[in-house]
């Protein structure tokens, strides 16, 4: 027989994120620490709205941006959070999440061979759409003592003729790691400098616990060579809805919402109505999973300095990334030895590229009971593990 399938598709591996938690499934009294997912519930209004649309009758397509009222939204909300304005009518595209928007993104910017700068450790979506889109990823590693941030030095080393755009993952998964005003301003002469084109990734961007978020988009001469990826599952606890947006200049805007169009149509109608109830009242709410998240960021860097377990401190996002080198075991087989062992789940750094190996990711998206009784389990395999 003929084979079926795509050499590109083949050459592609699956998600190192999802393969322990496939095992802690079947396993009675494991903790996961893994998954990047809120253990809130939806805010209830969000949830109200989302059930009044469908008892209205709200079930029919929307247009394929995304509904006027959303997007209107969405726009007043990053005026207000970030201080840049998009024009809903053209800049602005509602997607099945971040991860559709990355997609399409790669999809409508890149010709075969063009390069796309991935800072890594990160998320693990990036290199794969790359690939399907015929781009060449190119991983630029990030260094533990500059606490995981992109330095200017090491963005001019990875630049070719060929490159076209970077990605820019802020607040990171899995690192936790922020990149200040002062982090992006040489960043973005960069980029100027060699007329690349940004990708920023700000599904964090509510969950920061320091300074206020800054957008590169927002430094003088970046907009107009920026696209935003944001969305509602992270600040909203909205995972489940599928919603997420694009912002991006006129011209890159309309040739993604062509291949959305095709691929898709549009997004889940009463996620959408959803969604405008969550821009318009429900600040309080991200407020408050924001205090709780902090509260439990603060637990785990003081419990890990309790065990001497290396660890630099986080400022965004829902990650800490411990260094676990002194062990001598590759990252992989210290959460399969601390998921058998101790039934705790955790991600390996190597998941997230070769420069995240030596490092194992611990989201503290679970409430203050379970990282207790999972910390306690992690420090009785790590005085094992020395005292071996």
């Amino acid at each position: 027989m003929r084979n079926p399938l795509s050499k590109k598709i083949v050459g592609i591996e699956p998600s190192g994120i999802r393969k322990f938690f496939d095992v802690v499934s079947e396993m009675p009294d494991a903790i996961s620490l893994g998954v990047g997912e809120p253990d809130f519930d939806t805010p209830w209004r969000i949830r109200e709205e989302g059930i009044y649309s469908l008892e209205r009758g709200r079930t029919f397509y929307t247009s394929n941006a995304g509904l006027k009222d959303l997007k209107s939204e969405i726009s007043k909300y990053l005026k207000r959070k970030i201080d840049v304005s998009y024009d809903a009518d053209k800049e602005i595209i509602v997607t099945v999440g971040g991860s559709e928007g990355i997609d399409i993104a790669f999809r409508a910017m890149l010709d075969s061979g063009d390069e796309v700068l991935i800072p890594q450790p990160s998320y693990v979506s990036y290199l794969p759409c790359a690939v399907l889109a015929d781009g060449r990823p190119v991983a630029i590693p990030l260094q533990e003592k500059n606490e995981f941030r992109l330095t200017r030095d090491e963005l001019e080393a990875a630049i070719t003729p060929k490159t076209k755009i970077l990605v820019l993952p802020f607040p990171n998964n899995p690192t936790g790691a922020v990149m200040t005003r002062e982090d992006l301003e040489p960043i973005a002469e960069v980029v100027k400098k060699h007329d690349i084109f940004v990708l920023s990734d700000e599904i964090y961007s509510e969950l920061t616990y320091k300074d206020k978020h800054v957008s590169i988009a927002s430094l003088p001469g970046m907009r107009e060579r920026t696209l935003v990826i944001n969305g509602f599952s992270k600040a909203f606890a909205m995972t489940g809805w599928r919603l997420g947006y694009v912002c991006a200049p006129k011209q890159i805007a309309e040739q993604m919402l062509k291949i959305h169009q095709y691929a898709i149509l549009c997004a889940p109608t009463n996620s959408q109505y959803a969604a405008i109830e969550a821009l318009r009242h429900c600040e309080d709410e991200v407020q408050k999973m924001r205090t709780a998240y902090n509260q439990r960021r603060r637990f785990l860097m003081h419990e890990f300095k309790r065990m001497q377990l290396d660890c630099f401190e986080p400022f965004g996002a829902f990650y800490v990334f411990p260094n676990i080198q002194e062990f001598g075991m590759s990252s992989e087989e210290f959460a399969t030895r601390l998921l058998q062992e101790e039934k705790v789940a955790v991600v390996p750094g190597s998941a997230f590229g070769e420069s995240g190996e030596g490092f194992i990711r611990v989201s503290y998206a679970y409430s203050l009971e379970d990282l207790k009784e999972a910390i306690g389990r992690l420090g009785r395999f790590v005085d094992r593990m020395r005292n071996r």
